[in-house]
């Protein structure tokens, strides 16, 4: 039997512990909208289901590949202390799109089309002031990698957060032909590697950037003559996203590889995400005047001492992802990706730089 309530005496709510479920719900019902326009012919609509639903018919894929023997290839990831700068200036949009960026750009790496996205999002007080822009930004991402947000959830745990902070989490799920997975098992001597622009820091290297600034006593506020914007607005320049651009490039040679790897520039920089793809027997050798490192990197060099070489295995110096294919196909290659456009993707910019030889599965800057 039920015990009754003490006559007089207002009974606890989950509201009075601290979780509010018309803060959810509202923030659900604003950001619909948004949700919705990421959806692909592929989501299957299912009204307060428990979990996403997506079919795996090819017909409806966005690069309308046939899959003999499709493998499904999954991702996930966080945004890191750069979550911290985002608080600080009270902007959350842009790391919404760091947290697809950082999964759909790995996956890419295996040479996979993305097919749909989840978000993990937990902060102490649910706040749509902070979680619109935030999931806004999460969604804007899905539709530069031209995959579904297909679901996610937001926890409110109170006590467990600082106030007016939250932690978010991606996990991407995308899919390739068995036989076109690339592991980089085909790079040989004489290969080329070929950069392509970051749009920035992207999200990594950030507990570094945060000890400069503290010991330099930097604002976020502050502007520095070789930057077109504050400090602050500099950093938190989300990640760019390569899908669109690099899925189309592997979609148009579909009888021949003509990209033998692909490696993420992200956590650890070009001295420990190169080697990934590169067999026991090759090392690559990377021209470090090939490209201009963009002011950014060379502000956060001097102002914290850093060795030029520890630059290279903390970030990605203006570079943030590396295609390794023959000297035939490289004008290709390059063409294809720099003459890709898609709406709501800017425009890439590439370079040569560097070679692969013969050598024990390292980097080796010139």
């Amino acid at each position: 039997m039920a015990r009754k309530q003490a006559k007089g005496k207002k009974g606890l709510t989950y509201a009075d512990a601290g979780v509010h479920f018309e803060t959810h719900n509202a923030l659900v019902t604003q950001i619909f909208k948004k949700i919705a326009a990421t959806r692909t012919p592929r989501v299957i609509d299912v009204e307060d289901g428990f979990g996403g639903l997506f079919s795996l018919d090819h017909d409806t894929s966005l690069f309308k590949r046939n899959y003999k023997h499709p493998v499904l290839v999954a991702c996930t990831d966080g945004v890191g202390t750069k979550l911290k700068l985002a608080f600080e200036m009270n902007k959350h949009d842009t790391v919404g799109i760091d947290c697809v960026a950082m999964s759909i750009n790995d996956m890419l790496c295996m040479g996979a089309e993305p097919l749909f996205f989840l978000d993990y999002i937990a902060t102490g007080r649910k706040d749509l002031k902070v979680l619109l822009p935030l999931v806004g930004g999460v969604a804007d991402g899905c539709k530069q990698s031209g995959c579904a947000l297909l679901g996610g959830e937001t926890a409110e745990m109170p006590d467990f957060y600082p106030e007016g902070e939250y932690d978010i989490a991606g996990f991407a799920v995308g899919v390739v032909d068995k036989n076109k997975v690339i592991k980089g098992e085909g790079i040989k001597p004489g290969d080329v590697i070929l950069g392509i622009e970051s749009s920035g820091l992207h999200s990594n290297g950030f507990s570094l950037v945060r000890k400069i600034l503290k010991q330099k006593k930097w604002k976020l506020e502050r502007k520095f003559d070789d930057l077109s914007r504050p400090l602050g607005l500099e950093l938190l320049e989300p990640t760019k996203i390569y899908a669109q651009p690099i899925c189309s490039l592997l979609n148009t040679y579909k009888r021949k590889r003509i990209v033998e790897g692909l490696a993420n520039i992200t956590g650890g920089g070009f001295l420990e995400n190169i080697p990934r793809i590169l067999p026991p027997t090759c090392e690559a050798v990377i021209d470090t005047k090939s490209w201009q490192v963009p002011p950014i990197f060379r502000i956060l060099q001097q102002g914290g001492n850093v060795d030029t070489r520890e630059m290279y295995k903390v970030f990605n110096m203006g570079i943030g992802m590396v295609v390794i294919c023959s000297p035939y196909h490289v004008d290709a290659v390059a063409d294809k990706l720099e003459k890709h456009r898609a709406k709501g993707v800017a425009p890439l910019k590439t370079h040569v730089i560097g070679h692969i030889r013969t050598g024990k599965r390292k980097v080796v800057l010139t």
